[in-house]
């Protein structure tokens, strides 16, 4: 059954599509820093292994909640990698060393990039597609990813 919510069907398809680029995003990210978590070496190998564990865990509940809003609008929500690789805007990375301060600066470029994406389509879901729900629904999304940011941040100085 499709839902009847005021927001036209056509609107519904592209916010969700827009949706799963982000729950992409979400799932590469979470998986970086699962990366990290487990191969991350280094004199503040415990500490970093336990930050990164909590960073994982709030990644993880975000994309649950990104796909559960896909499928309150009436979609499905991507579940492969090839899918994923394919939505995403970030990248997959490879690194020669497996230091804290390194898996650091990475997943910090990729927390901005990804909160650059969600400021730039706040007003596209709002004004274009008339869904002020996902509109407040990303700028959360935003300031969560602002805050994990920040924390990452603060390792670096």
């Amino acid at each position: 059954m499709e839902p009847n919510i005021g927001i036209k069907k056509e609107y519904l398809s592209q916010v969700a599509h827009e949706l799963n680029k982000i729950l992409a995003d979400e799932f590469l990210l979470y998986t970086k820093t699962r990366n990290a978590h487990w191969n991350v070496e280094g004199p503040d190998f415990h500490s970093k292994h336990v930050f990164f564990e909590a960073q994982y865990e709030e990644l993880d509940e975000i994309m649950d909640s990104v796909a559960e809003r896909v499928r309150s609008l009436g979609h499905y929500a991507p579940a492969t990698l090839k899918e994923y690789l394919a939505l995403t805007h970030l990248t997959e990375k490879s690194r020669s060393a497996n230091d804290g301060a390194g898996f650091i600066s990475e997943l910090l470029a990729d927390h901005e990039s990804l909160i650059i994406h969600l400021r730039e389509n706040i007003n596209r879901f709002a004004n274009d597609w008339h869904d002020v729900g996902t509109s407040d629904y990303i700028t959360g999304l935003m300031e969560q990813h602002e805050k994990m940011a920040w924390m990452l941040r603060a390792h670096l100085r």
